[in-house]
């Protein structure tokens, strides 16, 4: 599965209450959340890769704040993170037949004006965790989960810093949406080399984010206001390819918020024809939207009851899986299965040969319509030029917003 990153509020500030969501580890074995019991929050893990879901309680000794954060691990553990003031406390929970097992990992201080501490989203391995601080000029990449000790900096990064998404498989490339003389583009951290680089900017003077990327496709959800000045639209565009970002009129929903929160797997050289999962919301209430590159529409589907909004994967097979819980059915796993796309029953447009993205490569790639012109209608992108698992980025470059296709 690909994992979603965390929200930007551009595009849409999540304010659900806690029981409402949940956080799926990358291979969508496992999830965590908090739950109530009465007027009282504890830690729940739940087992997804099984015949049947179930849930695991892990209370402590005493309840957990609302704000509380959790992540599940590839073994089954679960990541805690407490905050008491400016302390930050991680710790591993467990089963322990009928209790749960507690190991400390660990503490930090964050301390000053505006200073904040998250968790970022789960590494795919499932082995380690990682959490950023951001403070008023610079933001620091921290390993919480998973080191020789307790929590320890790896990355410093100039600016303040949000969002969070894996760019390859091993959980080396990190993407960043930075905050920096007043603009927001995306830059890449690699933990190994503690390098940053650029990554996403479509103008000089237009805020430019990353919501998610798939590894095996090179596929990118982008927002930016670059088309739109002073309104965020989504977009996408492909890893190491010579076309440029697009911004679909497709997305654009009147009246509505679109997140996307789950990209299909497995699709190799085909971003095209891999399906995004989006949370929308309306002035009707939330559901769930299916969209491919190559389609020109979003395909509109009921959220099942008790959806635990904003979580879910996809099978390499198509199959859209939504974590859910009801009163009924404290744990369960509704399945979607995305209609058949149109993008496999007609031409789509091929891209011309270009830089890729490989080891060492230091040439930006850049992000220009070379093969596309300017009054081109047509919504694929073609195989684009991708390494499934590039282990260096270089920069998208600038996109000329006046070949844009936003079709």
């Amino acid at each position: 599965m690909t994992a979603c990153a965390i929200e930007s509020p551009s595009v849409g500030t999540d304010v659900r209450s806690p029981e409402r969501g949940c956080v799926l580890t990358a291979d969508g074995a496992y999830a965590a959340r908090l739950t109530r019991d009465g007027d009282s929050w504890f830690p729940e893990r739940w087992t997804l890769d099984g015949p049947e879901p179930y849930a695991v309680p892990l209370p402590g000794n005493q309840p957990e704040e609302p704000g509380t954060e959790l992540q599940p691990l590839g073994d089954g553990r679960v990541l805690i993170h407490r905050r008491a003031g400016v302390r930050h406390l991680f710790a591993l929970l467990y089963p322990t037949g009928p209790g749960t097992g507690e190991l400390p990992l660990g503490a930090m201080e964050c301390a000053g004006p505006g200073v904040r501490l998250d968790l970022l989203p789960p590494a795919p391995g499932g082995t380690r965790a990682y959490a950023v601080t951001v403070g008023s000029r610079s933001s620091s990449v921290w390993q919480v989960a998973g080191g020789s000790g307790g929590p320890e900096r790896l990355v410093e990064v100039p600016g303040r810093c949000s969002g969070g998404v894996w760019l390859d498989r091993t959980g080396r490339l990190l993407a960043l949406d930075r905050e920096l003389e007043g603009r927001v583009k995306t830059v890449v951290v690699d933990l190994e080399l503690g390098e940053v680089t650029p990554l996403l900017q479509i103008t000089p003077g237009s805020d430019d984010r990353l919501l998610m990327a798939d590894p095996d496709s090179g596929l990118l959800l982008i927002s930016s206001d670059a088309p739109s000045p002073g309104q965020e639209r989504l977009g996408w565009g492909v890893l190491g390819s010579t076309l440029p970002v697009r911004f679909p009129t497709s997305l654009r929903l009147p009246e509505c918020t679109a997140v996307p929160f789950a990209i299909q797997p497995g699709q190799v050289l085909e971003p095209e024809n891999c399906a995004v999962a989006l949370r929308i919301e309306g002035p009707v209430g939330t559901w769930v939207g299916i969209w491919r590159p190559a389609e020109r529409r979003v395909r509109h589907l009921a959220a099942p009851k008790g959806w635990l909004t904003g979580s879910g994967l996809w099978t390499p097979e198509g199959v859209l899986r939504l974590p859910y819980a009801t009163r009924e059915t404290p744990c369960g796993v509704a399945e979607l299965r995305a209609p058949a796309g149109e993008s496999r029953n007609r031409a789509v447009g091929t891209e011309p040969a270009g830089p890729r993205l490989r080891p060492g490569g230091a040439d930006p790639v850049a992000a220009t319509a070379a093969g596309a012109p300017a009054g081109e209608i047509a919504e694929a992108a073609g195989p684009g030029a991708v390494e499934p698992a590039a282990p260096r980025p270089v920069p998208l470059a600038q996109a000329p917003l006046g070949r844009l296709v936003t079709n």
